[in-house]
């Protein structure tokens, strides 16, 4: 079974846009656990313009089902997460400036950093995802480095998924040589396989069915959108559906 993991950041995104606390991001965080989400997904970054600090801390005793922090791997995010002990760290390489995360690790170039920090978190009983572009090459980076998941990074899927189910030879280079062989690449190496970014209702269940191993999906930004047209609780049980196959 495929766990769908539903990124909040959105609804503070929302709730920020006009100060208070509508929506109430511990409510929403309950609601989406309650529709069948499988987990609950942040994205804190310094500026705080979407998730804040705080509000890691106070999801905390909330989540019950599976807590996911995201995020590069500053020292205060390092002592935020040390500090909650979510069920799973996903490490991502974007900047602080970056408007949402577009690249994945180079597990070559930052192999001593990523060993340091995997070490931190998983002595603190954390596991570790990399974020990772869908480059077979870079699993072995992964694996060294001492990561339980990788993330494959699904925006340049997402953004030629109309074009990969028409091109036959584009299928082929950008998807079966890519995201394919490095779900297969990871599988070989012992590592869980986790997707996310830009993933939606319309590509989602090819993807499961090409890469059956998957065992998470974080979606936020296309699945808050679906929700102001079908709801929340229906939009949830959509997406399940597409991971499902029913």
């Amino acid at each position: 079974m495929t766990r769908l993991s539903v990124n909040i950041n959105k609804f503070a995104t929302l709730r920020n846009a006009r100060g208070g606390n509508l929506p109430d991001l511990i409510e929403v965080a309950r609601d989406c656990e309650r529709f069948g989400a499988e987990g609950i997904t942040v994205h804190p970054r310094p500026d705080e313009r979407h998730i804040r600090y705080q509000d890691v801390l106070d999801l905390k005793p909330v989540v019950t089902t599976e807590f996911n922090i995201e995020g590069y791997p500053s020292r205060e995010y390092l002592d935020l997460v040390l500090k909650v002990k979510p069920d799973q760290c996903t490490l991502v390489p974007d900047p602080p400036d970056a408007l949402t995360s577009n690249t994945g690790w180079d597990t070559i170039a930052h192999q001593d950093f990523l060993r340091e920090v995997i070490a931190a978190l998983k002595t603190a009983g954390i596991r570790v995802s990399i974020f990772l572009n869908a480059e077979p090459g870079l699993v072995a980076g992964a694996r060294s480095a001492g990561a339980d998941r990788i993330e494959l990074y699904t925006g340049p899927y997402a953004h030629d998924y109309t074009r990969i189910i028409a091109d036959e030879k584009f299928r082929k280079d950008n998807f079966e040589d890519t995201f394919v062989k490095t779900a297969a690449e990871a599988t070989a190496a012992g590592l869980e396989i986790n997707a996310g970014h830009d993933l939606n209702l319309l590509n989602l269940r090819y993807l499961k069915t090409h890469i059956p191993q998957l065992k998470e999906t974080s979606i936020g930004h296309a699945l808050v959108c679906d929700a102001l047209y079908y709801g929340l609780e229906n939009t949830i049980q959509l997406y399940k559906r597409e991971l499902t196959g029913n």
